[in-house]
């Protein structure tokens, strides 16, 4: 599978990696990512809504037969908000699956990401968010030994993505991200819509909506990276306030919010979002 081509503010050279360049104002795509929780309680588009949000373990195969008028994401914000930088380890043309963890140790890590149209938080079904993360030695397929590991690289392990489902959730399975020089721990996340699924499990065409970046609570990744695999890491972590890219905005910037699933770091995380979209 080709790689794409880093830009000159992205390249690397050796082990060392170049922190990701943020976009500039002129060319940000405008989008939102709509707040949930206890602090957000009404609608800033129509009128407040009562219905409660998707569980994290929804499953992202029930997309027949709905369109994008679909339940109004409950108790939300919707706030406005630029792109985040794409960085330099995206490749074209991943498998649509719900689990792309291809065997990658590491802890569990559930995602239900739920795609709304920014202009009436209508949920949307049927678009397909695409999602791509290194390992926990912080090296990303189709690249492995930039941040100094050395492992089998299949060019396709922790890529991929799903359809959202009739209430616009996409759930994905993976691992709780490494990290790398330069950058916090997250996940590059991009929203199509109108694709076309090809007969090798991947997909093609469509329209691309949105590219952004998922971020993690300091204290649960300090507990994660203290654990094996990830305390094998052998690169100093860069933490989500020393982060270039993040700007400390919460779920309006990206960052998920996560559910333990047992007692023990290992047991792994539910991270939910939701992600609104220009149409």
């Amino acid at each position: 599978m080709p790689k794409s081509q880093p830009t000159d503010s992205d390249r690397f050279y050796g082990a060392v990696f170049m922190t990701e360049t943020p976009m500039n104002d002129s060319i940000a795509r405008r989008t939102v990512l709509v707040a949930t929780g206890a602090t957000a309680a009404t609608l800033a588009v129509g009128t407040a809504v009562s219905r409660t949000q998707p569980s994290p373990t929804t499953n992202a195969a029930d997309t027949a037969d709905m369109t994008d008028t679909a339940p109004v994401a409950a108790a939300a914000v919707c706030t406005l908000t630029r792109e985040m930088t794409e960085g330099p380890y995206y490749l074209d043309g991943q498998y649509v699956r719900s689990d792309i963890t291809e065997g990658k140790t590491g802890f569990p890590l559930k995602l239900a990401l739920t795609v709304v149209d920014d202009d009436t938080c209508a949920t949307i079904s049927n678009a397909l968010v695409e999602i791509w993360h290194c390992d926990a030695l912080g090296e990303y397929s189709g690249y492995v030994g930039n941040n100094g590991h050395n492992e089998p690289d299949s060019g396709t392990f922790l890529r991929g993505g799903v359809l959202t489902d009739s209430r616009g959730v996409a759930s994905i399975t993976t691992v709780y991200p490494g990290w790398y020089r330069g950058r916090c721990v997250h996940i590059h996340v991009k929203v199509h819509v109108n694709v076309t699924l090809t007969s090798d499990g991947s997909f093609t065409g469509g329209t691309e909506l949105h590219t952004g970046q998922l971020f993690f609570d300091e204290q649960i990744t300090a507990r994660v990276g203290a654990l094996s695999p990830y305390s094998a890491n052998t690169v100093t972590r860069t933490t989500l306030a020393q982060d270039g890219i993040y700007d400390d905005g919460g779920a309006a910037s990206g960052l998920l919010t996560l559910t333990a699933l047992g007692s023990s770091p290992s047991a792994g995380y539910s991270g939910t979002l939701t992600l609104g979209v220009e149409r």
